[in-house]
């Protein structure tokens, strides 16, 4: 591995020392002194679109932009006088002038980054003649929503949406004054090869992308003395939901969210967690007998993220044989919502009404996308929210939710294992599919149920272990760029007659995985994300039960419920199927 050269340079006069090829934004940022940025993401490459992160180079006549100009030996740069400042705000003026003046009613009023800068730099009078193109709204998926005139032009969503995610659902057309935010081809998102993963509104400064809002729903519900409404909360919400109210990434409020979930009128507070244990019993069954009786047909893949589902329906609907048929966790806690815990209570599965506290957009989506999501005979989960959307909702409640004493989940349907928790970060599904995979095909539980060589932000992070005599690869793959790799691989050696490379693979749409979803609090980094992960990470280890198949309460429903997994009612229930999409909808 080489060695990065060290650069000696000044920022405002102040020695600094930094690697070869760090730009002058993340140098500045090592003497604490910050450059603004606007098109410039943590997650993403520079851009240089904005201009409001000019500097001046002393000696030199000209500004640069920070955010992509390399620190050179023996620089001295200047990154704050009254020329400079002058000029940020006049950068920022220019770009109100081709925005709407409608912050009061926007879905990132608050927490725009247009707003804040707009504040900070203490513009009050518009300088400018307005140039607005009144376009379309577009709220086509009923997941995010676009307003192209709210667009500054800063190229995240389309970097994210092309080079993370390599997607390109979302490009620049037009040139100009007149160029906007678009599906390729000009068509409605609905109709493009979009997957909803709502990469592009977690990356978007202003509320020109932002999740559809569902919370007045939520609320109507609530208050409706004809339903009987319940909540789940998805593993990796409990790990940032924290960060809206100014609390560390990774703190951990699950008994907080308890009691705040009872507090604004939910009658039953269950978790998704529990239902991440159920998916395990179930995918961990699936891998066993194609292992035992068809390797031929591995390797298994897990299907817990809808845009990845999505993804593979569009992309790579090749793999559709390859595919785990288990729901994922929280449709599956939908559905036992609305025939097992409707049974116990003797209760009416109408009433039951099903809200799922989800990290992510495409849930929104997973609740209808075909007939399957309404196994119980009724849709089975009602509504989903984001963290975000959530976040609202503690402040319109008025809950001074950091205050909030811990409470417990309902039981029936709230117990957990570690295992179940590790679900919201990249890796855990399959860490926990192995842990129950090894019980089910040895009869004993693994020495050790830490599988550290698939955890971390790797982009494809593979390892193998042996179980009963035999070489398992597997293989946890996540951000929709990284997915390709692990596919071809596995075309490549089908086509040559080969073994799979792998024998088990996990894939999460979103980078980091669930943590990172697109509806979770905004200003995610890797630093978060990982922080995030640790928060999951360290509930799993402080569990008594780390295991799937050890959880007490997931014992009780096949016993009492399902029968055995992969039975009769399992499959009716837990499971669904797939079928090839066209890329481009009408």
């Amino acid at each position: 591995m080489t060695t990065k050269e060290t650069i000696k340079a000044k920022i405002n006069g102040i020695d600094i020392e930094v690697s070869e090829g760090t730009t002058i934004l993340e140098a500045a940022r090592t003497v604490q002194v910050n450059i603004p940025t606007l098109c410039k993401h943590q997650d993403l490459p520079p851009t240089a679109s904005c201009g409001i992160c000019v500097v001046k180079l002393e000696n030199s006549p000209k500004m640069v932009r920070a955010c992509s100009t390399p620190i050179k030996p023996g620089m001295s740069v200047i990154t704050h006088d009254p020329e400079i400042i002058k000029t940020r705000k006049t950068v920022l003026e220019l770009t109100l002038s081709n925005h709407p003046n409608d912050c009061l009613k926007c879905g990132r009023n608050g927490t725009c980054e247009l707003q804040k800068l707009s504040a900070d730099f203490g513009i009050r009078k518009e300088r400018f003649d307005k140039h607005l193109n009144q376009l379309p709204e577009d709220s086509s998926t009923k997941n995010i929503e676009l307003v192209p005139d709210k667009c500054i032009l800063c190229g995240r969503c389309i970097e994210v949406c092309q080079q993370v995610q390599d997607i390109w659902a979302l490009s620049f057309l037009q040139r100009g004054i007149y160029t906007r935010i678009s599906p390729a081809g000009d068509i409605e998102l609905r109709e493009s090869p979009c997957i909803r993963c709502g990469q592009c509104s977690a990356h978007c400064p202003t509320g020109a992308i932002f999740e559809y809002d569902q919370t007045a729903e939520a609320w109507d519900a609530l208050m409706s003395p004809n339903k009987h409404c319940v909540v789940q909360i998805a593993p990796a919400v409990r790990v940032t939901i924290g960060e809206a109210f100014g609390m560390e990434p990774g703190t951990n409020l699950t008994g907080k969210l308890y009691t705040l979930l009872r507090r604004i009128g939910f009658k039953a507070v269950f978790d998704t967690n529990f239902a991440a244990d159920v998916t395990i019993i179930e995918e961990a069954s699936e891998f066993k007998n194609l292992l035992l009786d068809s390797p031929e047909d591995l390797p298994l893949i897990t299907t817990c993220c809808p845009s990845w589902v999505d993804y593979m329906e569009k992309f790579y609907p090749d793999m559709i044989d390859h595919f785990s048929s288990c729901k994922s966790p929280h449709q599956i806690l939908g559905v036992l919502s609305k025939t097992y815990y409707a049974e116990r209570l003797k209760m009416n599965p109408e009433d039951i009404f099903v809200v799922s506290i989800m990290p992510c957009t495409s849930k929104k989506y997973e609740i209808s996308r075909d007939a399957q999501m309404s196994a119980s005979g009724y849709q089975d989960v009602d509504l989903v929210l984001t963290t975000r959307e959530l976040s609202r909702m503690i402040a319109q409640a008025g809950i001074d939710f950091a205050a909030l004493e811990d409470s417990e989940p309902d039981h029936l349907l709230g117990d957990y294992s570690g295992a179940g928790v590790i679900f919201g970060s990249t890796g855990g599904v399959m860490e926990a599919a192995v842990r129950t995979a090894y019980n089910l095909i040895t009869g004993e539980n693994l020495t050790d149920p830490n599988i550290e060589a698939i955890r971390g932000l790797d982009g494809v992070k593979e390892t193998s272990l042996e179980i009963a005599d035999k070489e398992i690869r597997i293989v946890a793959a996540h951000g929709m760029g990284n997915i390709k790799t692990v596919l071809e691989r596995v075309k490549k050696a089908k086509k040559e007659g080969k073994e799979p490379p792998y024998h088990f693979i996990e894939v999460m749409a979103c980078p980091g995985g669930c943590i990172g979803g697109g509806g979770q609090p905004y200003g995610v980094s890797d630093e978060i994300r990982r922080k995030r992960a640790a928060g999951l990470y360290s509930d799993d280890a402080s569990r008594a039960i780390r295991f799937s198949h050890d959880n007490p309460a997931v014992k009780e429903l096949y016993e009492k419920f399902l029968g055995e997994p992969l039975g009769k009612k399992a499959q009716e229930l837990l499971h669904t199927t797939y079928e090839a999409l066209p890329l481009y909808r009408k």
